[in-house]
């Protein structure tokens, strides 16, 4: 299993990893066994925001052989009120949920201590200075928690995140889908029956906390990757066709600043569908040509990074060196630290010869060798 470095936590995280909702709805033996099973196949990052005891006990039992193996994003402010889960920053509730989580659990540390689901501007102005954001400081500074990061499905509030210098890596909601979606503080137009007709291409919101993540080195790991399954579907798909698990992955891995993406399992044929994304071909990760294609909502003139575009006759890397410029002009000047990693390129956007063989390629379109063009000016080089 491949592993990527978390952004400044510095943690090697497979690309693989184990979102943990679903396992209350099997028999614990059941969910054990396929924690465990998840382990084997290379997978060592699983995300338990879920407060029920069930889930919490399931994990417990299943990475308890080897906790030493896995990373585990725990969410403190997500509780169990009532026989029910309640995100609340209460300080009554969120204590006793946290302690209960390390004790469930079997730990006495959690690897990346998570700000749980915060959607609103408002509400991550109003955490800044509280009992509840002192709690989180307090949990880190004891070692309880390694590393501090955030769960969140609106891009603006992710940005103050990844701002805030203190944020080492968030949880956010990414498929083809969603990234068409303008900022929100209702999760609920995520998953509307229809997508305004108007949406096209990646949002503005959206590009711009990818690019402030790599930026700031603020790892992202990924829920809802698949768009609870309605991106398989083409009749539920607001593309109007149908794309697998592995294109879904490989969207989501190909982001930047991505290094995981958080998958259910009911099943461990489920795993193995999930795993094969480390043994697929290129042909069967091409999400670029499907969404290019599709009836609805294209893509059309924007770059994915997709890899269409090789081989290039100068042996440029197109999709990273688009992914340096499309960074370095979020600033009026510049950043020295997208400079200094655009010059370690081996082959730099000015010996493109403007051949244009690579737009031929190009599923969606894109002007490259202007690109190429505009790239080396702003680079120098």
């Amino acid at each position: 299993m491949k592993t990527n470095r978390l952004g400044k936590t510095g943690l090697q995280v497979s690309e693989i990893g184990f979102g943990g909702e679903w396992l209350e709805r099997h028999p614990e033996e059941e969910s054990i066994e396929l924690i465990r099973y998840a382990s084997s196949k290379g997978i060592n990052i699983l995300d338990c925001w879920m407060p029920d005891p069930k889930s919490r006990n399931i994990i417990g039992e299943g990475i308890k052989e080897n906790r030493g193996q896995w990373f585990i994003q725990g969410h403190i402010g997500s509780t169990w009120k009532d026989e029910q889960y309640y995100r609340t920053r209460d300080m009554k509730y969120v204590r006793p949920a946290f302690e209960d989580l390390l004790k469930r659990l079997q730990t006495d540390y959690i690897d990346l201590g998570m700000i749980h689901y915060v959607d609103s501007e408002e509400e991550w102005e109003q955490i800044q200075h509280s009992d509840y954001m002192d709690y989180v400081m307090e949990l880190k500074n004891k070692g309880v928690i390694r590393h501090i990061g955030m769960s969140s499905h609106n891009p603006k509030v992710a940005v103050k995140a990844a701002e805030s210098g203190y944020v080492e890596m968030i949880l956010f909601s990414i498929n083809p889908a969603f990234d068409m979606l303008p900022a929100s503080e209702n999760i609920d137009t995520m998953f509307a029956d229809e997508f305004d007709t108007s949406l096209k291409g990646i949002d503005a919101d959206r590009a711009h906390l990818y690019q402030v993540c790599e930026q700031n080195d603020v790892g992202i790991t990924v829920m809802k990757g698949f768009a609870g399954g309605r991106l398989f579907d083409e009749k539920r798909s607001p593309f109007g066709v149908a794309l697998t698990p592995v294109q879904c992955i490989h969207y989501a891995l190909t982001r930047p600043a991505v290094c995981s993406i958080m998958c259910g399992y009911d099943t461990k044929e489920q795993v193995d569908s999930a795993v094969a994304y480390e043994m697929a071909t290129e042909e069967e990760k091409d999400y670029a040509s499907v969404i290019a294609n599709a009836p609805f909502h294209s893509y059309r003139g924007e770059c994915t990074y997709c890899g269409h575009c090789k081989p290039c006759v100068s042996n440029l890397d197109i999709a990273m060196i688009n992914k340096f410029y499309d960074l370095a002009i979020m600033q009026p000047e510049v950043p020295a630290t997208v400079q200094s990693h655009y010059e370690l390129l081996e082959h730099k956007a000015s010996e493109c010869i403007g051949c244009q063989a690579c737009e031929s390629r190009c599923p969606f379109g894109v002007s490259i060798a202007e690109r190429m063009e505009k790239t080396a000016k702003l680079f120098g080089c």
